[in-house]
This record gives structure tokens, sequence and C-alpha cells, in this order.
């Protein structure tokens, strides 16, 4: 295996010192994006060559596991009788079910756990706030239209699925072969008009029809509105839970009693207009997730917790390693930081919360990751940015991003509201500062400007110590000087406004704080546990299960009468509501067909265990029944009276199988066949 990967590893390693050979010479930003364009491509082919070198028996049978989830309902189309609507799902009982208690545990693992104040925010969002936040001008991709039905597509998913159809004509020649590899690298620089021209140049037509296409458009991926009836405030479906947090930082704070560091965290729905929304959950139109906003001082970003996680191994995809052509390598998370690999010990703290969140609710160790964003993916303002990737039938997929996000969000916020955003720090010590301001004349101001003077004023108020002091320079040889604000012009002179010096002593200090930002897309998070909880009973192919932990498990037990014998059916009760009292969630199956069937139908949509009541549940006192672990078959026995309490302390992972086994006796096989 790693003889074929080898040549392609010292590929990306080539390219990858190429990059940074050109970052140091401080080349053109053509030409270095045509570098990282080619790193990727290259990364890319590496990757998938590693997949396709796995053992088959590690891909799941995708076919058949969304037969199952199709069947038993998890979850399908939305509005399927009308013909459907691709990238909107409704969940059946058990997929709703499944994705309460994914949900429920992320709040007790992190709300609970990490004391985090959890808001709600409203889905709708006027437009100032997305405009500020760059969703309105940045949060968009190319689309191209079919001429004549108007069906839309992505245009450099379609541009690259045109010209790969081309690649593998026999007749196409290599040099054509070489210059359309080339382009497809590029795919993520071109513009507008560069992808226009190579539609025409390569002659794309719609897929479905063969018709003409409409010159690339750039589309919005959120979803529009107004907000009232009049129209004249519009807004859009949030795209991200994030910004309501921001924007109640203030509050927030004083919550918390005015000290830093805290977190805020929301659990809700988001929407992202997809062009062509796919591959089942992961890509979708309208989604949960649940997002992290942990605010800190800048200069103080250590966790006092991080101990507790620091020898703790993950898989980590750095960014060296990715331009190096190296694998990912198991690493302890105390050597991560330590190392600089990882920022700083909050960030890591994070990493490993989240690690440990993804294995508890059910993937697998081995299948999970976290790749280190390269600089060229990073946001301009972020110090350091890790995916929690997820390996599963379509590759590796991003299930949870965690980045350090400095302090751009709260400061962006802040200049469009003139609202500041900040937290107060005592010092030490008191400080003196000499303090530069304007000094307006109010009453001068309001005579020249009416109504705009209060523009004015609070352009004035926010200026800094440089701008005011050059502003001052030309009042002194000018006698007056102009800006713009909100789109209008202002001309002050020496009768309006003076600049005024003075000294000024300090207690505390503001500060912006960072923030670190774990955001979790749940639906890609369910996918990825039906993948990896997938199961085949040995000997029975056509007899499949999913292997859920009992946290996570859609019902933690189900209750099955050997038969529809009415002996059974006051214990069927009995078991019913000492369930419910003990707030287990479970499922009574008294249908008919045989017990084997029954197990399997319960397995099949992964209940933890399942409790049976026969004869010698009848016949013996005290009455017993039979307790049987989905995962293994095995079977106990045990008092009626202690099944409900023992399912509950297993499915909250206080109690494990292995215990009640070793306390109870192993059953074999009923004793008595009828009522005696």
């Amino acid at each position: 295996m790693e003889e074929v990967l080898a040549p392609l590893r010292e590929s990306v390693r080539e390219q990858g010192d190429l990059v940074y050979q050109l970052k140091g010479q401080g080349a053109s930003e053509l030409e270095l994006s045509k570098a990282v364009s080619e790193l990727k491509a290259r990364k890319k082919i590496l990757e998938a060559k590693e997949l396709a070198l796995q053992p088959k028996d590690d891909t799941v049978d995708r076919v058949k596991m969304e037969d199952t989830l199709k069947r038993r309902f998890f979850y399908d189309q939305a509005f399927a009788i009308y013909g459907g609507v691709s990238g909107l799902y409704d969940f059946g009982p058990v997929g709703c079910a499944l994705k309460n208690n994914i949900l429920q545990v992320w709040r007790q693992h992190f709300i609970q756990e990490e004391q985090i104040l959890e808001i709600d925010c409203t889905m709708l969002t006027p437009e100032p706030v997305l405009k500020t936040s760059g969703h309105v001008d940045k949060f968009a991709d190319y689309m191209v239209k079919d001429a004549k039905t108007g069906e839309c597509y992505r245009a450099d998913h379609l541009l690259k699925a045109h010209l790969k159809n081309l690649m593998s004509d026999e007749k196409c020649s290599a040099e054509k072969v070489t210059e359309m590899e080339d382009v497809i690298t590029q795919m993520d620089n071109y513009t507008q008009q560069e992808l226009a021209d190579l539609f025409v140049k390569y002659n794309v037509k719609s897929p479905s029809t063969g018709n003409d296409l409409t010159p690339p458009i750039s589309f919005n991926l959120m979803f529009q509105t107004c907000i009232g009836p009049g129209g004249n405030m519009p807004g859009y479906l949030r795209p991200e839970t994030a910004q309501g947090m921001f924007l109640n930082f203030k509050r927030l704070l004083e919550f918390n009693q005015g000290k830093l560091p805290f977190a805020a965290a929301q659990i809700g729905n988001s929407f992202r207009n997809e062009i062509s929304p796919r591959s089942g959950l992961i890509r979708v139109r309208e989604f949960t997730m649940a997002e992290i906003e942990h605010f800190v001082d800048p200069n103080e970003k250590v966790h006092p917790k991080f101990n507790n996680v620091a020898d703790l191994e993950i898989i980590l995809f750095s960014s060296r390693a990715q331009t190096s052509g190296q694998s990912a390598q198991i690493m302890r998370l105390g050597d991560a930081v330590e190392q600089g690999v990882i920022n700083n010990s909050v960030l890591g703290y994070f990493i490993a919360r989240i690690y440990l969140y993804l294995i508890k609710v059910g993937l697998s160790k081995d299948k999970v990751r976290f790749r280190q964003h390269m600089e060229n993916e990073m946001a301009h303002y972020a110090c350091d940015c890790w995916d929690a990737e997820s390996k599963t039938s379509y590759g590796w997929i991003e299930i949870v991003g965690c980045a350090d996000r400095s302090c751009y969000d709260l400061s962006c916020h802040s200049r469009a509201t003139k609202v500041p955003l900040v937290a107060e720090k005592p010092l030490k010590e008191p400080i003196s500062l000499n303090i530069v301001q304007f000094e307006p004349n109010k009453g001068a101001i309001g005579t020249a400007y009416k109504k705009d003077a209060k523009l004015v004023l609070e352009y004035l108020a926010v200026c800094d110590e440089c701008y005011i002091s050059d502003q001052e320079k030309l009042l002194n040889e000018n006698g007056e000087f102009s800006f713009q604000t909100e789109g209008k012009t202002f001309r002050l002179t020496k009768d309006m406004v003076s600049v005024k010096r003075f000294q000024k002593t300090l207690h505390v200090e503001e500060i912006v704080p960072n923030v670190i930002e774990p955001s979790f897309g749940i639906g890609r998070i369910m996918y990825s546990i039906f993948e990896h909880s997938f199961q085949t009973r040995q000997g029975d192919e056509q007899r499949t299960y999913f292997s859920f932990p009992a946290t996570v498990a859609p019902f933690k037990c189900s209750v099955l009468p050997l038969s529809q014998n009415q002996e059974f059916k006051p214990f069927v009760h009995q078991l019913s509501e000492a369930m419910t009292k003990n707030g287990v969630s479970h499922k009574v199956d008294d249908s008919s067909g045989s017990i084997g069937r029954r197990y399997a139908r319960s397995d099949e949509i992964g209940v933890a265990f399942g409790i049976t009541i026969d004869f010698d549940t009848v016949n013996k006192t005290p009455h017993t029944a039979t307790l049987r672990d989905r995962d293994s078959m095995r079977q106990i026995r045990a008092e009626v009276t202690e099944l409900p309490g023992m399912v509950r302390d297993l499915a909250n992972g206080s109690l494990k199988w292995a215990e009640v086994e070793s306390k109870y006796p192993i059953f074999e096989g009923q004793e008595t066949n009828k009522k005696e």
C-alpha cells in the first residue's frame, strides 16, 4: 500500500515546499493562488487513493443501510407525496428520538459540565446584522440555469463533471487532458467572467436536457424574506446560530457578573439555500446546529482544566502534514499544544471535549480525526482552526468546526452599531493614559447639519488618536477638514470642533474578548453514527442492526410478551409503567410473530435492550423475566421489579452489561411452557 502512496506523498510534499517558497519570496497573489490550488488537487488525489486502498470490510453497505433508514422511517424526504423537495427531510419517530438523545447528551456534556450559558435566539435576522457579518456580500456560489427549463446547477460542480467526462473519452489528446486538469485544479479561483468563458470554450450544456445554459451568476445561499407587512425591512433566515450570541454578548457578560472567561451556547435550525443539495443528510437546506462561543481574554488563553485531557491521544492531521504529503498521526494533546501544533490550550481543551462527545454518541475512534485548516483556508482574522472529520462511504466529511476567531465578530458588530462590546479587566495597579479626543461644539454642528448632527457626533466619538492628530493638523493649516459617514460628506470648521488632550487614571482595562467557536452539524453527526454503527449479524447477511450506544438509542428497551397469551398482559403493563416512572423510553411489541422476528425488528432500529415475558414469568415466584443485550444477543434472568432500574442504569452508563452478567444467571431457556 505504501509503495503506491509514496510517489503521491512526494508530489504533495514538493508542491507544499513550492507554496512555502513562493510565500517567502513575496510572490504575486495570482501565482500563489495557482500553487495552492495545485496543492489542494494533489492532496485530494492522495486522499482518494488512501481511501480506495482501505480494506473493503471497512466500508459500509450504504444501499442496504439507507434502505433500512427509509423503511423504518428514521427520516425521509419532506413533502414526499407531492414529489418531494431536495435538501429537505422529515425525521420519523425513531430518527426524532435519536436526534433528541444526541442533543440531550450534548447539553449534558457541554452546557451542564462546562457551566455554559444557553440562549435561544430568533431565526429571522434583519439584513444589517448579516451585512456586518459578511454573509450578505460573501455567502454565495456561482450558478447556471438551463435556458429552457430553468433547472439550476452549481457552476463549478457542473464544469468539473463535464471536463471529467471529456477527459474520459479515448479520443481526448494528452495535451487536452493536461489542459483540463489545470482548469479543474484552479476551479476555486475563477472569477464570474472567467467561469463564463470556460463554459463557452468547453461547450457545456445542461446534463439533463442538452439545452444551452445561462451565463454564471452569483447566488446568495441565504433565504431572503421581508419582516413585517410593509416589505421595507429586508431580512434572512439565519445561515448559522452564532450571530445571536455575539449580539447578546453584553447581556451575557452582565449575567456572568462581568467576568471572563465564559461561554454561551445555542441549539437551533439554520438555513442555506443550496443550489444542488446531495448526499442525504450531509448537504441539506435546513439543518440543526449546536454552537458554542467561548469568550476569553486574548492574553490569557490557558484553560484551567486542560491538564484533565492533556494525555488524551487523538488522530491529528496538521497543516504541516498536509502540505508535506504525510498521513494523519495519533498525537498526545499535551504534546500538540506544547509543540505549537495546536495554537493554545483553550482550543486544545475544546478539541478534546469534542472528541469525547463524538465517541460518547457512537462514532468509532479510528474513524474520527481532527484536520487543521491550512493557512490559505483560514479567514484572515482566525488564529487557528480545526475540523473534526468523520470517515464515511463519502470519504472524510466535516462534522464539527473548532476555530479561534480572535476578536473579529465582536469588533465588527461594535463598529457597525457604535456599541462597545468589551469586557473590563481590573488592573493590578492604576495607570495614567494620555487621552486625545475631539471636543465638538454641539450648537454649531446642530445649526449647520440639523438632523444629521447626530451622525457627526457619533463619528467624532469613535475616532482614534492617529486620525484625530491628522485632522487637527488640517484644522490648523486649512481651518477645516472633511469626512464621510453613512454615505454623506461633512465639512467641519474650527468653530465646530477642537481637539482636547488630558490625562486619565484607569483602574480597569477594556478588552475585546477573543472567541473560540466549536460548531456542530447535528445532521452530519447523525449520519456518521448511522454508518459507524450499522452492523450485519454474523452468518446472516440479511439481518442488520444499529449498535447505537444505549445513551443515544432511540428506545432504551423493548418489552416483548412471548406470545399474545392474555396471562402476559399484567406483567407487560407493570413493566411499562415502571419504565415510565424510571424515565426509560421503551417500546412494547405485542404483535404476532415469533420472538426471534420481533428481536430482529427491535435490533433493526437500534433498541439497546429487550425484556421478554414468558411462562416462567407467570408460573414462578418471585416473578422473573429475561433481559437481552442487543449487541451480544446474550440474556440474563432477573426479578421483574429489578429490571426497570437495571435498564435505567445501563442506559445512562452507570452500569455495564458485563456487571449484569456477573451478577445474574445467564438465560438458557424457559423451564415451563404453560400455566401450572
